[in-house]
C-alpha cells in the first residue's frame, strides 16, 4: 500500500498546497524518481522544505487539504473503493445528496486518487 505521495506528485503538490500541510516529511531531490530514502515525519521539524528536499503528503494530510463540500456544502467528499473483493480501484469523488456524482476520479490506490482530484480542484478554483 502507498504511504505518502512520490517524488513526480510531491513536486506538484508544492505548488499547490501550503508546505506546512505535508506532514510524511521529504524525499530527497537528489534520489531517483522511486522516491527510496524518505526523511521522516519525526525529523520534520529539523528539515528544511526547499529545492533539496520535496515535501510528502500522507492520505490523511491528502484529504485534510481537500474541502468538505466543493460548493455550498451540498455535495460532500467521498473516498471509497467500490470493488473491494475485485480490482482494486479507488474513487475520490464529490457527489450530492442522491448520490449523484459531480466530479469523480479514480486511481489505483488512494493516495493517487486524492491526488488527481487535489489538482482537477485546483484547475478548476475550488480548491
Amino acid at each position: 500500500m502507498k504511504a505518502y505521495t512520490d517524488k513526480k506528485q510531491s513536486k506538484k503538490l508544492a505548488e499547490i498546497l501550503p508546505i506546512e500541510s505535508a506532514d510524511m516529511g521529504c524525499i530527497p531531490s537528489a534520489e531517483d524518481d522511486d522516491g527510496n530514502t524518505l526523511y521522516t515525519a519525526e525529523y520534520k521539524s529539523e528539515v528544511i522544505f526547499d529545492e533539496d528536499c520535496i515535501p510528502c503528503w500522507s492520505i490523511a494530510a491528502l484529504l485534510d487539504a481537500l474541502p468538505a463540500s466543493c460548493d455550498n456544502g451540498c455535495h460532500c467528499l467521498s473516498l471509497i473503493n467500490p470493488n473491494p473483493n475485485d480490482k482494486t480501484e479507488w474513487l475520490c469523488a464529490y457527489e450530492d445528496c442522491y448520490g449523484d456524482l459531480m466530479f469523480e476520479c479514480y486511481a489505483d490506490n488512494s493516495i493517487n486518487a486524492c491526488y488527481e482530484m487535489i489538482l482537477k480542484l485546483h484547475e478548476l478554483k475550488l480548491l
